[in-house]
């Protein structure tokens, strides 16, 4: 059984199709003073439940989540497994500054609390090296590389990949494979500034940069790169990321700059998306 939460996404729906499982019925809304009523209408009492959650922007309904789960559990359901295709609260890996929240390994245990197993799409692992560090339940990470790489093969001709920064590098180059690559260098300043150094490199005239990173945000990096390769000289650039945040206007933004496509896999509903998860999470789901 699977439960699309908190609404049903394209993803979702695809998912429902291809593993051909029941529906998880509820119903969800609040009380004139912003609390939740949530009831569950399917008969979950010894059935294996899936619950599809990308939890990109969780903070107004993740409680609403912990709820179902909870309800789920004293319903009797065998078991509680968590799609999340994008996983929040994964950047927030080190205290800077003494006081702060390490949001991660909270989050992290909230989760882990309420769910049986979770089942996640290229998670922001820096100075994490695996989900087992911080989660206490089993956890299956996938990743999109080879669902990239075969779209830029297929819709690029003669491209190029650019990594924007270090952290891009392990994805650049699964999805490079036989084709070229380059990775910037960043570094940003005690007051926050971004600078970008590219390598030397040879042999990108007539080719298509692509451009490849697992989050685009706030777009600052990307954005500055994209300008850059106009600066340099480049072909219009194609922008491919795993989750699209694209907080405020920073897809505009890119758009602005007169980039030839911008293309996201399906983790975050966004027009942007172009490749599609639902194969990688099925093939996961049904070993």
């Amino acid at each position: 059984m699977l439960f699309n939460f908190p609404k049903v996404s394209p993803l979702g729906y695809h998912l429902q199709e291809k593993l051909n499982v029941e529906e998880g019925r509820f119903i969800r809304h609040s009380f004139p003073d912003g609390e939740t009523y949530l009831r569950i209408e399917s008969d979950v009492k010894g059935r294996e439940v899936l619950i599809n959650a990308t939890l990109c922007h969780p903070n107004p309904w993740i409680l609403d989540l912990f709820f179902l789960a909870d309800t789920l559990r004293t319903l009797e359901a065998k078991s509680i497994t968590l799609i999340a295709p994008y996983l929040s609260y994964m950047r927030q890996d080190k205290v800077f500054q003494e006081g702060e929240a390490l949001t991660s390994k909270t989050f992290s245990h909230l989760l882990s609390t309420y769910f049986d197993a979770l089942l996640t799409v290229d998670p922001h692992l820096h100075r994490y090296h695996c989900l087992s560090e911080i989660y206490t339940i089993p956890t299956t990470v996938l990743q999109a590389a080879s669902l990239i790489s075969k779209w830029v093969h297929e819709n690029i001709e003669n491209p190029f990949l650019v990594g924007p920064d270090e952290e891009s590098r392990q994805w650049v180059q699964e999805i490079a494979r036989d084709l070229p690559f380059i990775v910037l260098q960043k570094e940003r300043s005690s007051q926050g500034h971004v600078a970008i150094t590219w390598p030397f490199f040879e042999g990108a005239e007539g080719k298509t940069p692509v451009f490849i990173d697992d989050i685009i945000s706030s777009g600052g990096t990307m954005l500055l790169a994209v300008n850059q390769a106009k600066a340099l000289g480049l072909k219009p650039p194609v922008i491919v990321a795993i989750h699209p945040i694209f907080a405020n206007d920073s897809y505009e933004k890119l758009q602005a700059t007169g980039v030839l496509k911008i293309v996201t896999c399906n983790s975050i509903p966004h027009p942007s998306n172009g490749i599609d998860l639902t194969s990688l999470i099925v093939s996961a789901l049904r070993t």
